[in-house]
């Protein structure tokens, strides 16, 4: 056990990995990463689905399998896909009994559908019923189209991973979806306790995007604000979530039974060499959110994460203050915030998009 990692588990911080295979499913090195990395719970997307079934052969019996049957190629994806998380379900499902908020697997709903609402709610349905665990997660883009997917599915009792979450304003669209789900499944009589979400809020892309930003202005004021805007949005969205979950409507559905939506802080790798490679894990502890790491950035953590007297110190209450100067000092220098979210929302789905096809090209290929 990484006394790093259990430091952090201890802070309220869940460690979830960003990674998925068959092959660490059977060979058991997802098993160990549980008894041996405090790993709580796995989420994926279709760039780590493309990249499995690239690598790995462990997938060549379903394939042929299903071709067998005469299953075309989306079908074929769908089969592969939904079994790895069925039975990555399956592994986590003791951490799952113990804290039923984690234990979780999540699976996206295929990027294309992002700015279609009726097909995204209808994807979402579709994979929660073949994943068929009650620890499954269905991930839905936080696009426009989005929101209102996010809300459909709550109401219909499925627990929803909402991703490619960039900017304040969005990430209140999906508190507010959320709760808003919540009222619906409360009508419709759905047990609120059993319905579990997470509000994905990328971080290490803001950076990227910020920073190649501030090189072109050029200026030292500039220079001196790089690698500072993603953790300053985090910390703003973590002061708007305790913000939410804390007001009239939301003790309602706490009465009720409702869980909150914990903010999950993804993209959480370090893109730049200059910075610490564990400094989008150190700088958001806090209790009550997750962390979903790439096994690098793991790793990394488990062999150098900064702990102070046995403990990862909280670093994010009282933070806002100093966050929203930084926000406000990179408005000065001449950085758009608005227009860097809307790049990397458009981005974000792009990418995926582009991974989604790759999935499906390499599947193509193996069906011969």
């Amino acid at each position: 056990m990484s006394d790093r990692l259990q430091a952090l588990a201890e802070a309220g911080v869940s460690i979830w990995l960003d990674d998925l295979s068959r092959e660490r499913i059977e060979t058991g090195n997802l098993a160990a990463l549980i008894e041996d990395r405090s790993v709580v719970g796995v989420t994926t997307n279709p760039t780590i689905f493309a990249g499995a079934v690239a690598d790995g052969e462990r997938y060549d019996a379903q394939v042929r399998e299903l071709v067998s049957r005469g299953a075309q190629v989306d079908e074929v994806v769908f089969e592969l896909t939904t079994r790895d998380v069925r039975e990555a379900c399956d592994v986590l499902a003791p951490v799952h009994e113990r804290t039923p908020a984690d234990g979780r697997v999540s699976i996206e709903v295929e990027p294309a559908l992002a700015h279609r609402t009726e097909d995204t709610i209808a994807s979402a349905r579709a994979l929660w019923k073949a994943v068929d665990r009650p620890n499954a997660l269905i991930k839905i883009p936080a696009t426009e189209a989005g929101l209102p997917a996010i809300t459909a599915a709550i109401a219909d009792g499925i627990s929803v991973n909402v991703t490619l979450i960039f900017g304040l304003d969005r990430y209140r669209d999906v508190m507010a979806a959320y709760l808003e789900g919540l009222e619906r499944a409360h009508e419709a009589g759905h047990d609120l306790s059993r319905i579990h979400s997470v509000a994905s809020f990328f971080v290490s892309r803001v950076d990227a995007e910020v920073d190649g930003r501030l090189d072109e202005i050029g200026t030292v004021q500039a220079q001196n604000l790089r690698g500072r805007a993603a953790v300053a949005n985090a910390r703003l969205a973590h002061a708007a979530y305790a913000e939410v979950f804390s007001g009239e409507r939301w003790e309602a559905l706490a009465a009720a039974g409702a869980n909150v939506q914990r903010p999950l802080w993804a993209s959480t790798g370090t893109k730049d060499p200059a910075y610490p490679d564990t400094l989008y894990v150190s700088e958001l502890v806090v209790a009550g959110t997750v962390n979903t790491m790439p096994e690098k950035t793991l790793e990394a953590y488990a062999d150098h994460g900064p702990v102070e007297s046995g403990n990862a110190p909280d670093t994010v209450t009282g933070t806002a203050d100093a966050a929203q100067q930084v926000m406000d000092e990179l408005a000065e220098v001449g950085i758009d915030l608005d227009d860097v979210l809307t790049v990397l929302e458009r981005e974000g789905v792009e990418k995926f998009v582009a991974s989604w096809d790759e999935l499906v090209a390499t599947v193509q290929g193996q069906m011969g």
